[in-house]
Protein backbone atom coordinates (compact mmCIF):
# COMPACT_ATOMS: atom_id res chain seq x y z
CA UNK A 1 0.00 0.00 0.00
CA UNK A 2 1.82 3.30 -1.20
CA UNK A 3 0.55 6.42 0.16
CA UNK A 4 -0.14 9.09 -2.50
CA UNK A 5 2.07 12.28 -3.03
CA UNK A 6 -0.61 14.64 -2.67
CA UNK A 7 -1.71 16.02 0.57
CA UNK A 8 1.18 13.42 2.22
CA UNK A 9 2.98 16.15 4.59
CA UNK A 10 7.04 15.69 5.22
CA UNK A 11 8.39 14.83 8.31
CA UNK A 12 11.97 14.30 9.59
CA UNK A 13 12.37 12.05 13.11
CA UNK A 14 15.29 10.95 14.29
CA UNK A 15 17.05 11.83 11.39
CA UNK A 16 14.91 9.70 8.59
CA UNK A 17 12.33 11.19 6.79
CA UNK A 18 9.09 9.98 6.83
CA UNK A 19 5.95 11.01 4.75
CA UNK A 20 2.17 11.25 6.25
CA UNK A 21 -0.96 11.84 5.49
CA UNK A 22 -4.70 12.18 6.69
CA UNK A 23 -7.53 12.25 5.04
CA UNK A 24 -9.15 15.33 4.34
CA UNK A 25 -12.64 14.24 4.36
CA UNK A 26 -13.74 11.11 6.93
CA UNK A 27 -15.24 8.01 5.99
CA UNK A 28 -18.94 7.51 7.25
CA UNK A 29 -18.22 5.88 10.24
CA UNK A 30 -15.59 8.72 10.69
CA UNK A 31 -18.15 11.52 9.82
CA UNK A 32 -20.65 10.02 12.36
CA UNK A 33 -18.11 9.84 15.36
CA UNK A 34 -18.59 6.15 15.62
CA UNK A 35 -15.13 5.46 14.90
CA UNK A 36 -11.69 7.83 15.67
CA UNK A 37 -9.58 9.49 12.85
CA UNK A 38 -6.60 8.00 11.34
CA UNK A 39 -3.25 8.58 9.49
CA UNK A 40 -0.60 6.90 7.50
CA UNK A 41 2.68 7.21 7.28
CA UNK A 42 5.64 5.49 5.20
CA UNK A 43 9.37 6.02 4.74
CA UNK A 44 10.21 8.99 1.82
CA UNK A 45 13.37 7.82 0.52
CA UNK A 46 13.06 3.52 0.23
CA UNK A 47 13.85 2.42 -2.92
CA UNK A 48 11.27 0.48 -2.81
CA UNK A 49 7.88 -0.50 -1.27
CA UNK A 50 8.10 -0.11 2.67
CA UNK A 51 5.71 -1.09 5.15
CA UNK A 52 3.02 1.92 5.68
CA UNK A 53 2.16 2.41 9.28
CA UNK A 54 -1.62 3.15 9.67
CA UNK A 55 -2.41 5.47 13.19
CA UNK A 56 -5.35 5.24 14.73
CA UNK A 57 -6.00 7.82 17.45
CA UNK A 58 -8.18 8.51 19.84
CA UNK A 59 -10.13 11.53 18.75
CA UNK A 60 -13.13 12.17 16.17
CA UNK A 61 -12.20 13.08 12.75
CA UNK A 62 -12.10 17.11 12.75
CA UNK A 63 -14.57 17.24 10.03
CA UNK A 64 -17.03 14.93 11.16
CA UNK A 65 -20.84 15.75 10.28
CA UNK A 66 -22.25 15.64 14.03
CA UNK A 67 -19.92 18.49 15.90
CA UNK A 68 -18.42 16.73 18.04
CA UNK A 69 -14.92 18.04 19.10
CA UNK A 70 -11.15 17.01 17.79
CA UNK A 71 -8.02 18.34 17.94
CA UNK A 72 -5.63 18.38 14.86
CA UNK A 73 -3.05 16.26 14.16
CA UNK A 74 0.18 18.07 14.43
CA UNK A 75 3.55 17.04 13.03
CA UNK A 76 4.57 16.46 16.99
CA UNK A 77 1.76 13.87 17.15
CA UNK A 78 3.03 12.12 13.37
CA UNK A 79 6.64 12.28 15.32
CA UNK A 80 5.36 10.53 18.66
CA UNK A 81 3.54 8.03 16.77
CA UNK A 82 6.49 7.12 14.39
CA UNK A 83 8.94 6.63 17.41
CA UNK A 84 5.71 4.63 19.13
CA UNK A 85 5.49 2.29 16.11
CA UNK A 86 9.30 1.35 15.69
CA UNK A 87 9.82 0.66 19.39
CA UNK A 88 6.77 -1.36 18.66
CA UNK A 89 8.63 -3.19 15.75
CA UNK A 90 7.42 -0.96 12.30
CA UNK A 91 10.07 -1.78 10.02
CA UNK A 92 9.05 1.11 7.35
CA UNK A 93 11.73 -0.19 4.68
CA UNK A 94 10.89 -3.46 4.73
CA UNK A 95 7.91 -4.51 2.06
CA UNK A 96 4.60 -6.21 4.26
CA UNK A 97 0.97 -5.43 5.34
CA UNK A 98 0.71 -2.66 6.92
CA UNK A 99 1.41 -1.69 10.50
CA UNK A 100 -1.46 -0.67 12.49
CA UNK A 101 -0.94 0.98 15.76
CA UNK A 102 -3.97 1.51 17.61
CA UNK A 103 -3.61 4.85 20.01
CA UNK A 104 -7.77 4.96 20.75
CA UNK A 105 -7.74 4.11 24.03
CA UNK A 106 -10.16 6.11 25.69
CA UNK A 107 -11.94 7.50 22.25
CA UNK A 108 -15.84 7.15 23.14
CA UNK A 109 -17.99 6.94 20.13
CA UNK A 110 -20.96 8.42 19.54
CA UNK A 111 -24.32 6.97 20.08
Amino acid sequence: MALGRKGARRIVVDGTTYRWRLRRRPTYFQGMAWTPCTFAVEHADSPGPGTTLVVTTDQPHLSNWLGHEGKPILPSDAARAIRHALREGWTPTSPGTPFHLDLSAGFVASP
